[in-house]
């Protein structure tokens, strides 16, 4: 297959897979179809992502300042990191990206709108490809151990944010996979989506 550069993302709530999907496609992209992929994700690993980390376990820093230092995250992570693989040619496959922060930090607050969060994140370019990875906040939090808990996770919280993950994905028209199934299963609909979009690319 003849390589174009595209860029993939992988979102949904806690517990969702999108680390290990995200892995499991880059390691089929690049042995079954030969491609050049590149793996990322967000948090970035830059000094503001860094930082980040630390900030989504302290219940003291206000959701603007998470919604505002993932923006400056994102800018410097697709500005020197994605934007570059994609112009030498490489598949990118980002494990989250704009939609984390849309969904989450407007549901962490009423003074945080969708719209806002658009426009400081207005610098950075979007996916060819947004893939949400759906799941149920019970199984979810299931899977994750206490001391890997987020300052936000919990049922109540967890449903919002997955309705709103539905709700933009409706409005944009991204993906939606149910991640409840066996990881293999889900794997092969991100699979399909992908090699879809290469073939009608090509």
């Amino acid at each position: 297959m003849k390589q174009k550069p595209l860029f993939i993302v992988l979102d949904g709530g806690d517990g969702a897979g999108t680390t290990t999907h995200s892995q499991l496609l880059k390691g089929f992209l690049e042995s079954s179809q030969g491609l050049k992929v590149y793996l990322t994700q967000e948090p970035s690993q830059s000094k503001i992502g860094i930082l980040i980390r630390e900030f989504l376990k302290n219940k003291e820093i206000p959701p603007t300042t998470d919604a505002l230092l993932f923006a400056a995250d994102r800018d410097l992570h697709y500005q020197n990191e994605i934007k570059t693989k994609l112009e030498e040619g490489y598949i990118v496959i980002s494990d989250r990206y704009i939609e984390s922060s849309i969904v989450y930090q407007s549901v962490q607050s009423d003074k945080i709108s969708v719209d806002w969060v658009k426009q400081i994140n207005k610098f950075v370019g979007l996916p060819d490809i947004t893939i949400i990875l759906d799941i149920e906040p019970k199984i979810a939090l299931a899977r994750k151990d206490d001391e890997d808990l987020e300052k936000f996770e919990d049922t109540s919280f967890l449903d919002k944010v997955r309705n709103l993950y539905l709700i933009r994905a409706k409005q944009e028209g991204y993906f939606i996979i149910s991640s409840d199934d066996i990881i293999e299963i889900v794997q092969e609909k991100i699979q399909e989506i992908v090699i879809d979009k290469l073939k009608s690319m090509s």
